[in-house]
């Protein structure tokens, strides 16, 4: 199974970050609106990815404050919809502080340190005929966030 991997370095509290991916509340601030629901087996987040895609229902596995996300894809979907490859997949977000690397060149207005989210999502097939493309919207996705944290 692949992994699709992105490192996003955010100019903004790994605080704020964290409270932007850990919550309903907080990823319908940069992403979607999305719901929260509490059930027998734990919180499920949930977002409307369009009538031909239905309904996206993430099951929270695990929140470390400040510092770790992950979710399991519990939602299906119909096959000509690149969320139709997610079921099953786990998306985790690892939250760190590192020195700026503009600072490493010895750039003196640029701050010394900066939030690293790295971004996983795993469980993918990789001859999945969505595998690219999920790549590259995840990306897109991860941008809305980084602006987000960065602008408020």
């Amino acid at each position: 199974m692949a992994t699709l991997y992105h490192q996003v370095w955010i100019n903004a509290p790994v605080s704020k970050i964290y409270q932007a991916l850990a919550t309903a509340e907080g990823l319908g601030r940069w992403w979607a609106p999305h719901t929260s629901t509490e059930t027998d087996s734990g919180l499920v987040l949930a977002h409307g990815a369009g009538t031909e895609h239905g309904e996206v229902r993430m099951k929270v596995l695990d929140t470390t404050q400040d510092k770790r996300v992950e979710w399991e894809i519990i939602s299906t979907h119909p096959k000509r919809s690149p969320a139709s490859a997610w079921t099953g997949t786990h998306i985790s977000f690892e939250l760190t502080e590192r020195e700026n690397p503009g600072h490493w060149l010895g750039n003196s207005d640029e701050i010394p340190r900066m939030a690293v989210l790295e971004f996983r999502h795993s469980g993918w097939d990789e001859n999945s005929e969505y595998f690219g493309f999920c790549n590259f919207a995840w990306g897109e996705t991860l941008l809305m966030l980084k602006q987000w944290c960065e602008s408020q």
